[in-house]
């Protein structure tokens, strides 16, 4: 090698101490241009210095070692492979976007949990009769959203074209507590259903209930805060809680991916008995 430069070089150059350089050289992130086969010193040539700290950024944000070095043999490729190298960035960059958005919602959330004024509007109401195609799921320990997305699927088949009104679902208490539980998700629609419909939907007429609600505004990262307030409305009302909990996705996923834009409504639904008149 014409130009070469020892590892301490190298080090003041980039600022990576001596230490994150040959652990780099240990995890096939950063190899030395050289590597001396009688002392095992190692040296760097200029042209590695941006690699460097290319590799030094990625690591400051997280990117996982195997994702690190897909990139750096897509880049190593060239033209052929430029294209991939930008799909794992740009794969990156959403997850720190989604993860610097749940932050910023993790702290608006516990600002308004430290200050005493903070309090969600929460009424006691009465929900009329309501026909609807409905699908009924156990949800199983452990499960994601899949169930949620197959029986929405199943919905609008049964629905076909016909309007709609907002979707919305019938949750067991023991889902969000056990992490399980009876989950009924259900589309306002004209029945019968459509001939596209799967033998899983079935038309249910909603009956009159009474519960405390609210709106709840944004993303359903603090959905939380909405739960608590309508259940505590409940426990300081002395209304008996009822197994279900209801939402209504008044404006969702569905309408917007704006998620500052979704309304949903809670209701805690309660025993009608004793509830009184809704105020």
């Amino acid at each position: 090698m014409t130009e070469r430069l020892t590892i301490g070089e190298f080090s003041r150059i980039t600022h990576l101490s001596i230490r994150a350089l040959r652990r780099y050289h240990e995890q096939g992130l950063l190899v030395p241009a050289e590597v001396d086969p009688a002392t095992g010193y190692r040296y760097y040539a200029p042209a590695q210095v941006r690699p460097a700290l290319t590799v030094k950024r990625f690591r400051e944000l997280d990117l996982p070692l195997p994702d690190l070095r897909r990139f750096l043999e897509a880049e190593a490729a060239g033209a052929a492979d430029r294209g991939a190298a930008q799909g794992i960035v740009a794969a990156h960059l959403r997850r720190l976007d989604d993860r610097l958005g749940r932050t910023q919602r993790a702290v608006q959330a516990l600002r308004e949990l430290l200050d005493p004024e903070a309090q969600r509007a929460v009424s006691l109401d009465v929900l009329p009769p309501q026909r609807v195609l409905a699908v009924s799921v156990d949800v199983p320990p452990g499960a994601g959203l899949e169930w949620y997305d197959a029986a929405m699927r199943d919905l609008d088949a049964a629905a076909g074209r016909r309007p709609v009104l907002s979707p919305g679902g019938r949750y067991e208490h023991s889902l969000f507590t056990e992490g399980h539980g009876r989950a009924t998700v259900y589309l306002p629609a004209e029945p019968p259903p459509g001939p596209e419909a799967s033998a899983v939907v079935r038309e249910v007429l909603l009956p009159e209930r009474t519960a405390a609600v609210a709106t709840h505004s944004g993303p359903h990262d603090d959905l939380d805060l909405t739960y608590a307030a309508v259940g505590s409305f409940a426990a300081r009302s002395g209304l008996r809680s009822g197994d279900l909990v209801e939402e209504v996705y008044l404006v969702g996923p569905r309408d917007t991916d704006q998620s500052d834009r979704w309304r949903t409504l809670v209701a805690w639904l309660v025993d009608s008995e004793g509830a009184g008149a809704p105020g």
